[in-house]
């Protein structure tokens, strides 16, 4: 059943408006869980569609963020160190260093990525994680795994080749000048791993991700789309602005109609 038929769809006129709605869903949950547990484990993605995610969450009030403890889903191999593109410096310059976090695990590839990679499993697999803030790639991919997905990986964290689309679409985004920048080798979080326990809150705004949204919640169940896995995550909620929802055609019609009213 496509995933818009459920519920779990949320699609905002603004990448704004929707970044505001996507954070106050995740401080609620982390709210929720602190009453009942000591601290709060999330993994954030790192792209320019999780900024208003990220920006709003920041300023969410009375939010305990000293007993919560951060990861990330990916990281370039071969970055100079302090890299403006190194996804743990954009998500220090995001969030990071904006809210007193009780812990950050960052992956660091160095000249070992695969040591780090283990260890970065071993860090992960240490208790539970709550909850996994990402997004959805220009060819559906979910952390670094591209297309051709292996949703039953038997790894965690592993070291990946990307594809031609995932670099492009960092130039696209803005984050490098040319495609001969981007690097071509990444550590990335696992499929089962990002999907495996807590609560999922996607963010995929803007006309890039349109196709590849539409693919995933209205296309087959594919490991050609590998976002098309999220229909089968109830704990898994999508926030879309009316750009990324274009294709969903009577959704967006909803969506607009419930707007005026």
């Amino acid at each position: 059943m496509p995933i818009v038929q459920e519920q779990r769809v949320h699609i905002e006129p603004s990448r704004e408006r929707m970044g505001a709605l996507a954070a106050s869903h995740v401080a609620s949950e982390i709210r929720s869980r602190l009453r009942s547990q000591d601290h709060v484990r999330i993994i954030f993605a790192a792209a320019p569609s999780q900024s208003e995610l990220l920006d709003s969450l920041a300023n969410e009030s009375d939010l305990d963020w000293k007993r919560v403890e951060a990861f990330h889903m990916d990281e370039y191999i071969g970055l100079p160190e302090g890299a403006s593109q190194s996804f743990r410096v954009w998500l220090r310059r995001h969030l990071f260093d904006r809210v007193p976090l009780g812990r950050v695990e960052l992956i660091e590839p160095g000249t070992a990525p695969e040591q780090c990679a283990a260890k970065y499993s071993a860090a992960l697999s240490s208790e539970p994680i709550d909850i996994v803030c990402m997004g959805i790639g220009v060819n559906g991919h979910l952390a670094f795994n591209d297309p051709p997905a292996d949703f039953n990986d038997s790894a965690d964290v592993k070291i990946v080749k990307l594809d031609n689309v995932s670099r492009q679409q960092q130039v696209d985004e803005g984050l490098f000048g040319t495609f001969v920048e981007v690097p071509t080798h990444a550590i990335t979080l696992t499929i089962p791993r990002l999907l495996r326990e807590g609560k999922i809150f996607c963010c995929a705004p803007g006309s890039l991700k349109m196709k590849a949204v539409t693919e995933a919640l209205e296309g087959p169940l594919t490991p050609n789309v590998p976002a098309s896995i999220l229909r089968e995550q109830p704990n898994c909620q999508i926030y879309l602005d009316y750009e990324s929802a274009a294709g969903l055609r009577q959704t967006i019609a909803d969506a607009r109609s419930a707007e005026e009213n």
